[in-house]
C-alpha cells in the first residue's frame, strides 16, 4: 500500500481541488477493503477516486482519505461458448481500478463487441459502472453481468447482478447511494457510494465488427446508422470524434507523479496523438459538466419548438422527454468559449458548450461560479435547472 501527499489539483481531469490529508492507493483488494474500513471506522471523510474525471472538488484542504484503487488487472475468466441464439459471449473481468481506456482497448484487441463506442471516456473500470457511462449509441450497463462490491454499512462483500443494478441515465444503484437528491449529498454516503466496486465481470460479444449506433460517428465512417463495420474502426472514429469536440482527457496529465502509471503507455500515445490540434486551453475539464435533463410532458411541452427531444424514462418510472443540456445553455446565450470576464481562468470550451474548462490556473471556485450563471441563466431562460453531472464535493451546485 503506498502513501503519497498529494492534491486533488494533481488527480483530477480539470486540475483544481485543495490538499489530501491522506492519500492512499492499494494494491491488493484485502488492501482497497482495508482502506475503506480503517477511514470508515475513524468517522473520517472518505472518496474513492477512479481517473478523477467526474469530480469537482473544493479548493480547501480535504480533512480525510483518498483511495485510488492502484489494481489494474483484467482477465478472461472463461472460454467462449456458444450461447442459443448462436452468439459467443465472451466474459471479462476487470478491476476496479483499471484504466477505462485500457479495458477498451483490450476488449477491441481481443476481437470483442459492446464497449467500442465507449473509447475515449476518462476514468476507471469502478466508476463506469456508478456513472453508467454512455456515449455514441452504447451505455456500459448494456455489457455489465455483475459488479463486485464492499459494503460500508453491512461490511461484506456482495456481488450484484446488472438486474439489481438500478441502472439508469448517468445514474446506478451505487450512485443513488450517495444521494438525498439530485445535487444534494446524502448524509451517511457521501462523496463515495454505499457499496465501492472491486471489480466488474463484463458479457461481451465475439466479434470483429460492431454497431455503428449514432448519427456523428456514421458521418464520419460514411455509413449509415445501424451498419456494422470494424470496432477497431469504430474506436478510432470516436477517439477523432471526441478529440475534434473537446471531450478527451489531457494526455499530458499521465506526466504528474501523481499520474504516473495508471494508462497504458501504448494507449497514452494514442491520445497524445488523438489531442495533437486540441487547444491546450480545451483540455482540462470533467467532459461533460451538466446532465441532459429528462422533463415531464408537460415541462418539455413549454420549451421552444425547436429544442431537442427524446423519449426517455422519469426516475419515477413514469415516460418522459429527455431534452439537450448543450441546446439549453447555447440557447440561454452561453455560447462556445463563454467566460465571466474576458480575463476569467473558467470558461466554456470553444469546442463544446457542455464542458467547463479550467483555461490555465481557474480554481475550483473559478469552476463554481461559471456553473452557476449558466445554471441561473437556463433556469431563467427555460425553466429548467441544470444538474452538475461530476461528483461535486465542498460546493454548492443544487
Amino acid at each position: 500500500m503506498l502513501t503519497h501527499m498529494t492534491s486533488f489539483a494533481d488527480i483530477t481531469t480539470i486540475g483544481v481541488g485543495g490538499p489530501i490529508a491522506r492519500f492512499i492507493e492499494p494494491t491488493s483488494r484485502v488492501g482497497v477493503i482495508e482502506a475503506v474500513e480503517d477511514a470508515d471506522s475513524k468517522h473520517l471523510p472518505l472518496c474513492v477516486i477512479g481517473g478523477g474525471s467526474n469530480m469537482l472538488v473544493a479548493d480547501a484542504p480535504f480533512d480525510g482519505v483518498v483511495v485510488r484503487d492502484a489494481r489494474r488487472r483484467i482477465t478472461v475468466p472463461d472460454e467462449a461458448a456458444p450461447v442459443e441464439n448462436g452468439e459467443r459471449i465472451v466474459h471479462v473481468n476487470a478491476e476496479a481500478g483499471c484504466n477505462w481506456d485500457d479495458f477498451v482497448a483490450f476488449t477491441v484487441e481481443l476481437g470483442l463487441e459492446g464497449v467500442e463506442g465507449l473509447s475515449g471516456i476518462p476514468g476507471t473500470v469502478g466508476a463506469s459502472v456508478v456513472q453508467n457511462i454512455g456515449a455514441y449509441g452504447q451505455e456500459v450497463a448494456t455489457t455489465v453481468e455483475s459488479v463486485e462490491v464492499w459494503d460500508r454499512r453491512d461490511k461484506k462483500t456482495l456481488d450484484i447482478p446488472a438486474t439489481d443494478m438500478g441502472f439508469g441515465y448517468r445514474m446506478s444503484r451505487l450512485k443513488e447511494s450517495m444521494y438525498a437528491a439530485p445535487a444534494t449529498p446524502a448524509a451517511e454516503f457521501f462523496p463515495s457510494p454505499r457499496y465501492i466496486v472491486l471489480s466488474v465481470t463484463f458479457a461481451l460479444r465475439h466479434s470483429a465488427t460492431g454497431t455503428v449506433g449514432y448519427g456523428q460517428l456514421a458521418k464520419a465512417l460514411g455509413v449509415e446508422v445501424g451498419d456494422r463495420m470494424a470496432t477497431k474502426a469504430i474506436r478510432d472514429a470516436v477517439l477523432k470524434v471526441r478529440a475534434a469536440k473537446g471531450m478527451l482527457e489531457d494526455a499530458g496529465r499521465y506526466a504528474n507523479p501523481a499520474m504516473a502509471g495508471t494508462k497504458r503507455d501504448d494507449q497514452l500515445a494514442i491520445a497524445r496523438r488523438a489531442q495533437e490540434s486540441m487547444p491546450d486551453y480545451n483540455r482540462h475539464s470533467c467532459g461533460s459538466f451538466f446532465m441532459n435533463p429528462i422533463l415531464t410532458p408537460e415541462a418539455a411541452a413549454a420549451l421552444p419548438e425547436d429544442a431537442p427531444r427524446f423519449d426517455a424514462t422519469l426516475p419515477n418510472g413514469e415516460p418522459g422527454v429527455k431534452t439537450s443540456a448543450a441546446w439549453l445553455i447555447d440557447h440561454a446565450g452561453f455560447h462556445k468559449g463563454y467566460r465571466i470576464a474576458d480575463d476569467a481562468s473558467a470558461g466554456l470550451s470553444t469546442l463544446h458548450t457542455l464542458a467547463l474548462t479550467n483555461r490555465g490556473n481557474a480554481t475550483a471556485a473559478d469552476i463554481a461560479a461559471l456553473a452557476r450563471v449558466v445554471q441561473d441563466g437556463v433556469e431563467a431562460a427555460f425553466g429548467v435547472r441544470l444538474v452538475p453531472e461530476p461528483v461535486v464535493v465542498g460546493l454548492d451546485l443544487r
